[in-house]
C-alpha cells in the first residue's frame, strides 16, 4: 500500500480539496450560459460563438495530456501553484478580448491551465485507504461538479448586474487567492515514478491501448459529457430565444441543475460496495430520460419541466463519472495521473464535440434535435457496454 494512503485524510483536507476543485474548475464553465452575451462583443456570429466553450474544453483535453501526467513525476503541490499560476494571464486576457482570435486563446489557455483540478483529484485519492477510495473521490468530486453547475449561475449573475468582462477578472482574482490557500494548507506529495518527461507522454498512448477498462469507462463517459455539453450549452440559447428569459433568470435555472452534485458522494459509496456496473446502466439512462423530460419541457414551453431534466441529466453524468473515476484509479498507484489525465481527456473531447454540434443542431433542427441526439447517445453507450459485458 501507498504510505500516504495508511489512513483516511481529515476531513477538512477533503473539503479544502473538494473547495479548490470546484473555484477552480468553475473557470471552464463562465463562458457557457455566456456566449450570447461574448460573441457580439468580440465579433463572433451565432453559430460560431458556442466554439468559445468548445476551444475551452479542447485546452482542457490538452492539459490532461500534457500537464496531468507531470502529477506522477514531480512534487504535487509545486505543480498545482505552478498551473494556478499561469491561469491568471489567461483570465485577464479573456476579460480584456476585443476580438475573436483573441477570445479564443484566452479559452483554450482558460482550459489548458484548469487541469489543476486533475492534479488534486488524483491526490485524494493518493491520500484514501482502499476500502475508503470511492467515498472520499465521491466527496472531492461533489465539490468539483458543484463547481461545474455554479459556475453558470454566478457568471450570469453578474453578467446581469455589471458585465460579462467582469466574471473572468473576478476570476483571475480568485485564482491569486487560492495560490496562497494552497500554498499554505496542501499536503506535499513526490511521486516514485523515475521516468523521464517524454517517456511519460509516450506512455499515455499505451494506456488505452493495453487496459481495456480504461478504454471502456473512457467511452461510456464521452457519450455522457457531449450530453452534458449539449443541455448545458443550448438550454441558455433556449431560455434566451425562445422564453426571452433574462440572464437574471438563466442563473436561477442553472442554480436549480445544481442539485445534481449532491449525488456524487452517493455513486462513491456505492462504488466502494462493488455496484458500479449497475450504477453505470442506471446512470445511462437517467441521462437518455433526462432528454426525453427536456424535449417534453421545450415543447411546453415549461422551465420547471426542463429544470427537472437539468438536475436528472446532472445526476446521471456525475453518478457515472464517480463510478469511472473509482475504477480507473484502482488499476496502478503509480500512475494515476496518467490514468486521470487520459480517462479526463478522452471524454473531455466528447464534450467539446457536444458544444461544437450544439449551434449547429439548434440552428438547423432546433430544440428537437438537441434532445434526440442527447437521447441515442447514452442508448449508443448502453448498447457498447451490453456488448462489453457479454464478452
Amino acid at each position: 500500500m501507498d504510505p500516504s494512503a495508511a489512513k483516511t485524510p481529515a476531513t477538512a483536507l477533503v473539503l479544502l480539496l473538494a473547495a479548490s476543485c470546484g473555484i477552480i474548475v468553475a473557470n471552464i464553465y463562465y463562458a457557457q450560459p455566456l456566449v450570447g452575451l461574448i460573441g457580439p462583443a468580440v465579433g463572433l456570429g451565432p453559430r460560431s460563438a458556442s466554439m468559445i466553450v468548445s476551444v475551452t474544453q479542447l485546452g482542457y483535453a490538452a492539459g490532461l495530456l500534457l500537464l496531468v501526467p507531470l502529477g506522477d513525476l514531480l512534487e504535487t503541490r509545486r505543480l498545482v501553484l505552478l498551473t494556478l499560476a499561469a491561469s491568471i494571464p489567461a483570465l485577464l486576457l479573456a476579460g480584456l478580448a476585443q476580438s475573436g482570435w483573441q477570445m479564443l486563446t484566452a479559452a483554450v489557455l482558460i482550459g489548458l491551465t484548469s487541469v489543476a483540478v486533475q492534479m488534486l483529484v488524483p491526490l485524494a485519492a493518493h491520500l484514501a485507504p482502499e476500502h475508503r477510495r470511492g467515498q472520499v473521490v465521491g466527496n472531492v468530486m461533489s465539490g468539483l461538479l458543484l463547481g461545474i453547475l455554479l459556475a453558470r449561475p454566478i457568471s450570469s449573475t453578474i453578467a446581469a448586474y455589471s458585465n460579462w468582462r467582469v466574471v473572468f477578472f473576478a476570476s483571475a482574482a480568485v485564482m491569486a487567492a487560492m495560490m496562497l490557500l494552497l500554498r499554505l494548507t496542501l499536503p506535499k506529495r513526490q511521486p516514485s515514478t523515475k521516468q523521464s518527461y517524454p517517456a511519460l507522454l509516450a506512455s499515455l498512448v499505451a494506456l488505452p491501448l493495453r487496459l481495456p477498462v480504461l478504454r471502456h469507462r473512457a467511452a461510456y463517459q464521452s457519450a455522457a459529457f457531449a450530453c452534458f455539453s449539449l443541455f448545458w450549452t443550448g438550454v441558455p440559447l433556449l431560455l434566451m430565444r425562445e422564453f426571452h428569459d433574462t440572464q437574471r433568470g438563466i442563473a436561477v435555472f442553472a442554480l436549480i441543475g445544481a442539485a445534481g452534485a449532491l449525488t456524487a458522494p452517493i455513486a462513491g459509496r456505492l462504488a466502494d460496495r462493488g455496484f458500479a456496473p449497475t450504477g453505470t446502466v442506471l446512470a445511462l439512462l437517467a441521462i437518455a430520460a433526462s432528454f426525453a423530460v427536456a424535449l417534453a419541457g421545450g415543447l411546453a414551453h415549461s422551465v420547471v419541466t426542463l429544470a427537472f431534466a437539468g438536475v436528472l441529466l446532472d445526476s446521471g453524468v456525475q453518478s457515472s463519472l464517480v463510478f469511472g473515476q473509482r475504477i480507473v484509479f484502482a488499476l496502478g498507484a503509480e500512475m494515476r495521473s496518467r490514468l486521470n489525465g487520459v480517462f479526463i481527456a478522452i471524454f473531455f473531447t466528447g464534450g467539446a464535440a457536444g458544444s461544437a454540434l450544439t449551434g449547429p443542431v439548434l440552428v438547423h433542427f432546433g430544440w428537437p434535435g438537441i434532445c434526440a441526439l442527447g437521447a441515442a447517445l447514452p442508448l449508443a453507450a448502453l448498447a457498447y457496454f451490453a456488448a462489453v459485458s457479454r464478452r
